[in-house]
């Protein structure tokens, strides 16, 4: 397989140079890093959220957008889909670098994660990349700052020139367009934390509404996962058999049901706190090759119109 980084690139030089048409900017860092603004100054738009999502998961998935109705009302809905999801999904496109520093705190995802490689899905999978270009998108209110640059820089061992952010807001439209985007990531990461080997899963699909877009982080936050939790649909296709297939989609969490901005604000917005087992489609369909089809999940309609302000 080829760099996931080198592929990811190919994808940043487009929005470098059709950057008026998406909406974004983009700025050199004083150490030579490049930041495209995709929802801080520059408002960035559903074009520039699908091809954000495609150098998060670098070039090896293929988004797409339509509108379907909630609670009567015309809502974008985003799809993802990928024959090469432990790459794609759990090696690229999972959202778990915590990029904070004493004058900066952002949420990382991208390629960027396979050049450092710690993380347990590149120990399963015996994945690492090697580059000397980056990408990571970053969700945060702020734009990165040059000590959070140089974090980049240093876990993934390239020069600071070498990196390439994307820094979004979760409340811009490319904030809310990514997160519907991760419908299919979080099933996959789910069925690989049950002890499922990733390898096995052939092929990953995934769709969740987008989320409108909040006057604050906060309630942002809150929506966007809702929108996976209780209106995200996917549909993985694997190999070998999977023993407990309930436990992938959100119904199975103890939580599940209640507005994510409740449970954000009884755990005091810890978002470690916040139980793993509900980061997970509402609805999720297993088709195992020449077995069995599994069809677990409830969507919750309801719950998306009320968080949504519907």
């Amino acid at each position: 397989m080829e760099s996931l980084n080198r592929m990811a690139i190919e994808l940043v030089d487009e929005a470098l140079e059709y950057a008026e048409e998406l909406s974004v900017g983009a700025r050199e860092t004083e150490r030579g890093a490049t930041v495209i603004d995709c929802g801080l100054e520059f408002a960035g738009g559903i074009e520039a959220g699908l091809l954000a999502t495609e150098i998060q998961t670098a070039g090896l998935a293929t988004p797409g957008r339509d509108i379907e109705e909630i609670a009567g009302a015309p809502i974008p809905h985003v799809e993802l889909s990928t024959d090469q999801p432990a790459l794609a999904l759990l090696c690229s496109q999972k959202a778990s670098w915590e990029l904070t520093t004493e004058d900066f705190e952002g949420l990382g995802s991208g390629p960027a994660r396979a050049l450092v490689a710690e993380e347990e899905e590149f120990q399963r999978l015996g994945y690492a990349d090697a580059f000397d270009l980056t990408a990571l998108a970053v969700e945060s209110d702020e734009p990165p700052t040059e000590a959070a640059i140089d974090q980049i820089a240093e876990f993934a061992d390239v020069e600071p020139s070498g990196v390439f952010v994307l820094a979004y807001p979760t409340a811009s439209v490319v904030g809310s367009v990514t997160n519907a985007a991760r419908a299919a990531e979080l099933a996959t990461f789910r069925l690989s934390e049950l002890g499922y080997d990733p390898r096995d899963v052939v092929s990953a699909s995934g769709r969740a509404p987008m989320a409108p877009v909040a006057g604050d982080e906060s309630t942002a936050i809150a929506r966007t996962n809702d929108a996976v939790a209780y209106g995200g649909r996917a549909h993985l296709v694997v190999s070998e058999p999977v023993e407990h297939p309930e436990a992938v989609a959100s119904t199975a969490g103890a939580e599940y049901g209640r507005p994510f901005a409740e449970i954000f604000d009884d755990l005091e917005w810890e978002f470690e706190e916040v139980p793993a087992d509900l980061f997970a489609p509402a609805t999720v369909t297993i088709d195992v090759l020449g077995g069995e089809t599994h069809v677990v999940g409830e969507v919750r309609e309801d719950l998306v119109a009320e968080s949504f302000g519907l």
